[in-house]
């Protein structure tokens, strides 16, 4: 697993051994990518606030970050994965980024995201109730582009649908936050 493109184009990114994580593959980060910069919606990542919410490896904040994002926040509570996600922040020398060891479930008050990657564990109905959580918390911009990936079978959309494409055993949405969430 690697940086795609950007300042960081290249570097090998860790992954904790075991199941326990699923980064993003290469290919699903890069047609999500093109996806963010080349829709009609989209088209640039150049100062934004973006937070990796379940964070697991930072693959998808660090590529944010590695195409021009300002800052981004990480969030992730498995010891193995904060593990590998600060190695990996620390060989891209991200200095923009800043890691909180929390539940995206409980989140701390926050400075609003104008990005937001939400990649939860497949199941449980995760993506409705993180997306309330961190609205409440102060996590999510008005008008903040979400990107969820979920299992296929898994469609959540909790504002302006962009866009929605199928990948293998997943499946990645886009849509524009209206601003008010609340968990169904």
């Amino acid at each position: 697993m690697r940086i795609i493109a950007g300042t960081w184009r290249g570097r090998i990114l860790q992954a904790p051994a075991g199941q326990g994580t699923r980064p993003t593959a290469e290919r699903l980060r890069q047609a999500l990518f093109d996806m963010l910069l080349h829709a009609p919606w989209g088209g640039r990542l150049d100062g934004m606030v973006v937070l990796d919410a379940f964070a697991g490896t930072g693959a998808l904040g660090l590529e944010a970050l590695s195409r021009g994002a300002a800052s981004a926040v990480f969030m992730e509570r498995d010891r193995a994965s904060l593990e590998a996600l600060r190695a990996n922040i620390a060989l891209c020398r991200g200095a923009m980024a800043r890691v909180l060891a929390t539940d995206v479930l409980t989140p701390p008050a926050g400075q609003p995201c104008d990005l937001v990657f939400l990649d939860p564990p497949y199941g449980g109905d995760l993506l409705p109730r993180a997306v309330a959580a961190l609205a409440k918390a102060g996590w999510i911009a008005p008008g903040a582009l979400i990107v969820a990936e979920s299992a296929r079978d898994e469609a959540v959309v909790l504002g302006e649908l962009l866009a929605e494409r199928a990948h293998g055993a997943g499946r990645v949405t886009v849509w524009r936050g209206a601003g008010s969430f609340t968990s169904g």
